[in-house]
């Protein structure tokens, strides 16, 4: 398996289907994000931000933006070990957000206010990989499922 971390898609069938309708409810966005030692920002300035540190200024701001698209953050932790298979590098944090669907999450990253905040988002990040991931369509909502929803509604 070969992995890939980005910042941007850049294949442009990769942004093609993110324009597609997606499946129905809500999806769940995993990020697993790794963090550049130092940030860079595109325009040139001058900074003594850590990548993660430039990343949590997008990652407060984000937060702040998501229920204006009807989601919001539902996790967030550091990658402190990997218990089981092999990657050359670990990710240094996951991130979990939830979006109505996925064109409200579209949405929300063509919007002028991500645009605005984003910059810190690149100047921190290394590289990352989304993963669209949705409840179980089995019909029956799983105990602990059902918990979560709960908790942010």
């Amino acid at each position: 398996m070969q992995v890939i971390n980005e910042v941007f898609p850049k294949d442009p069938s990769r942004l093609q289907a993110m324009l597609e309708k997606g499946p129905d409810g809500p999806i769940f966005m995993v990020n697993l994000l790794k963090f550049k030692d130092k940030a860079e920002y595109e325009d040139g300035r001058a900074c003594d931000l850590s990548g993660r540190d430039a990343y949590m200024i997008y990652g407060r701001a984000v937060t702040d933006l998501l229920p204006k698209f009807g989601g919001r953050g539902v996790f967030a932790g550091d990658v402190t070990f990997l218990a089981l298979g092999q990657v050359e590098e670990l990710w240094d944090e996951v991130a979990i957000a939830m979006y109505p669907d996925r064109a409200s999450m579209v949405r929300m990253s063509l919007s002028e206010e991500w645009r605005e905040i984003a910059v810190h988002r690149s100047a921190g990040l290394k590289g990352q990989l989304n993963i669209e991931t949705v409840l179980p369509q089995t019909g029956a909502q799983s105990a602990f499922l059902e918990m979560m929803l709960k908790a942010g509604g």
